[in-house]
């Protein structure tokens, strides 16, 4: 069991912007010298864990602001991250497939230069190997690119998106089907540990892996995986994944715990599910505060994304309250349904030519 630290934090200089009348942040209009001072906000006390294989680099906070945004606008993007940066989050989740690694970078180096946070330390930043540069000697080559677009020195966390390469070029979704190819798992990894060696990531490890697909990993790993990033909420609880992982000291992080509700890619099953609706009246909560309060209960980490201001602080406002066992009997008796099977990652002609091969049964 990976332990949880709890860390006061948010941090607030006297700074001056112009606020709209609904008390937010137009873009290009931060100020030192207009309006009135910043009011300091509340710190706010969020769990941290320390990951298995890090290199020195800081705890990894267990909520995290995902960054994979639809419709894409990337002025929209960085003034999110701002805006998440004043209420609290401190974890960051990119990859070069979102295009999101310039507007984060650029948001950074404004909340710097702003005083939202003193230094880019303050920030834990994942970012993620697409499968078209997921071959030996294009992952170095990647994650310098992507450092470069983020304007930094290191990332924390470097995870490699999915367990599938494709044919080297334009980073994209879907992977055309001629072009996926079968991943060299120990080549690639190796080059992920090189990352690791050379100080330009904290921690590695993979995303969207499979009990059976970690296992390999393990069986050759130097430095193994730190973290599993997958698809979890109530509506697919992944028991078997959640011990396994346990067992062997990863961190499983999980995405889409909302559902991704508004995105081309997302369903409302997850907001709109009835008992969860139950449960958080009950609670005089939300249904996303249900389904986070849920996973941090698990042990989980997990990343949600919201544009929202007051939505933002509702997904931080998990850690004074607890569901009820009567709560758990109902959350264990939702169907469960992977809501994001990912059919475009199986191919006739490519390494996982069923959803069976590509999840290893865990469907």
């Amino acid at each position: 069991m990976f332990a949880v630290v709890f860390i006061l934090h948010v941090r607030f200089p006297k700074a001056r912007i112009f606020v709209d009348s609904f008390g937010t942040v137009p873009a290009g209009c931060f100020s030192w010298a207009h309006m009135a001072d910043v009011p300091q906000v509340p710190k706010l006390s969020i769990p941290e864990v320390k990951l298995s294989s890090s290199s020195g680099g800081r705890n990894m906070p267990l909520i995290g602001m995902g960054t994979a945004a639809d419709p894409f606008d990337e002025t929209a993007l960085k003034e999110a991250i701002l805006e998440a940066i004043s209420v609290g989050y401190r974890h960051f989740d990119a990859a070069s497939l979102y295009k999101s690694e310039k507007p984060l970078g650029e948001a950074i180096a404004e909340a710097i230069k702003f005083g939202f946070i003193a230094s880019r330390d303050e920030l834990f930043i994942t970012s993620k190997l697409w499968c078209t540069d997921a071959h030996p000697d294009l992952v170095l080559p990647a994650l310098k690119n992507s450092l470069r677009m983020l304007q930094l020195e290191y990332l924390d966390l470097y995870l490699i998106h999915w367990p599938l390469s494709a044919k080297p070029g334009k980073i994209g979704f879907p992977v055309p089907k001629d072009e996926q190819l079968a991943m060299d798992f120990n080549s690639v990894w190796a080059a992920m540990e090189d990352c690791l060696r050379f100080g330009l990531t904290k921690s590695i490890g993979v995303s969207n892996f499979s009990c059976k697909k970690l296992e390999n990993i393990l069986s050759f790993a130097t430095i193994p995986p730190s973290v599993n990033q997958v698809e979890i909420s109530p509506l697919w609880q992944q028991q078997k994944l959640r011990e396994f992982c346990k067992s062997k000291n990863i961190v499983l992080t999980a995405y889409s715990p909302l559902g991704a509700k508004g995105t081309r890619w997302g369903t409302s099953e997850v907001m709109d599910n009835e008992t969860l609706k139950e449960i958080a009246n009950a609670h005089n909560k939300t249904v996303a505060q249900v389904c986070l309060r849920w996973a941090f209960e698990q042990g989980l980490s997990f990343v949600v994304k919201s544009f929202n201001k007051e939505r933002m602080r509702e997904n931080l406002q998990i850690f004074d309250w607890g569901l009820s066992l009567d709560d758990y009997k109902k959350i264990n008796e939702i169907k469960q349904r992977r809501l994001f099977p990912k059919l475009e990652m199986v191919s006739p002609n490519g390494p996982f030519k069923s959803l069976e091969e590509l999840w290893d049964g865990e469907i």
